[in-house]
């Protein structure tokens, strides 16, 4: 990873903890929802470019914080934000959402019925999330895929967690919806970590110190002897940098050399995927 083989230099000596984020660091390598969305949606044509579809996929999101229900899994929650932005997206005059075809032929009745509801209506947590099932097109081909990749994904880290959990604390902090818990027990992760600091729950968002502080007093941890592991510079790298513990950031592979190299602002240490973190720390 690092050619001058100072990957270790801002470690601590002694690692007791390890905290991590969730989007983007455990269900993927290093790449946020927003921009794996954003690369779904291009693949079904969709024309919108990053920082135009980041407004879309923010309206999308926002109303899901604190509107789904504590019990809603992975497939729930990705499933519910897809059809956010399908109604967002069709609000703002995506043609194929107003005409809501596919393949050239004309939706079902339903699925109609459900895309006039979504673009008559506020955008509605519950709402959504009563109708998931009846996505259709091009919202149920990029809310399957997205749910494909990060089962994959899950499935490939939870080895390396297991591993990891036998040596030291576990926690997760992240900027979540607020449920947070049940969508690790979907992932089969859950019994892994002592803590799981979710922003909607506590009250506070990355990167302020106090969410990283919940973490670490539920496991009556050191700052000095934690790690956060996290996929974001802004969020996560500042939040560690500001709580006293050391960042490894898990550098997503679109990231040049320089933006990679340890020592740039928060980062003590960079990887390219979880189980990396394995090698890192033996």
């Amino acid at each position: 990873m690092d050619a001058g083989g100072n990957r270790h230099a801002r470690l601590p000596q002694t690692v007791e903890t390890i905290l991590f984020d969730f989007g983007g660091t455990l269900d993927a390598d290093g790449v946020a929802w927003k921009e794996r969305f954003h690369t779904l949606y291009q693949a079904e044509g969709l024309g919108m470019t990053a920082e135009a579809f980041a407004s879309v996929f923010y309206a999308a999101d926002d109303p899901l914080v604190g509107g789904l229900p504590r019990n809603s899994g992975l497939d729930e929650t990705v499933n519910a934000l897809a059809a956010n932005l399908e109604a967002e997206l069709g609000a703002r005059g995506d043609a194929r959402l107003c005409h809501a075809r596919e393949g050239g032929h004309p939706a079902s009745a339903e699925t109609t019925l459900v895309m006039d509801a979504h673009l008559k209506r506020p955008l509605d947590p519950s709402f959504r999330r009563d109708d998931t099932h009846a996505l259709a097109g091009r919202g149920a081909r990029v809310a399957k895929r997205f749910r494909s990749d990060a089962s994959a994904i899950l499935a490939r880290n939870r080895t390396a967690l297991e591993a990891l959990a036998k040596r030291y604390q576990l926690g997760l902090v992240s900027n979540f919806y607020g449920n947070l818990e049940a969508v690790c027990d979907s992932a089969g992760l859950a019994p892994m970590f002592g803590v799981m600091a979710d922003s909607q729950c506590v009250g506070v968002e990355k990167p302020d110190p106090a969410l990283f502080r919940f973490a670490l007093e539920a496991l009556s941890a050191s700052p000095e002897t934690t790690l956060f592991v996290g996929d974001s510079l802004s969020r996560d790298g500042e939040g560690a940098r500001r709580s006293g513990l050391s960042f490894v950031w898990i550098a997503p592979r679109s990231a040049g050399p320089e933006a990679r190299a340890v020592g740039a602002g928060p980062v003590a240490a960079t990887i390219e995927d979880l189980p990396e973190l394995l090698s890192l720390l033996k």
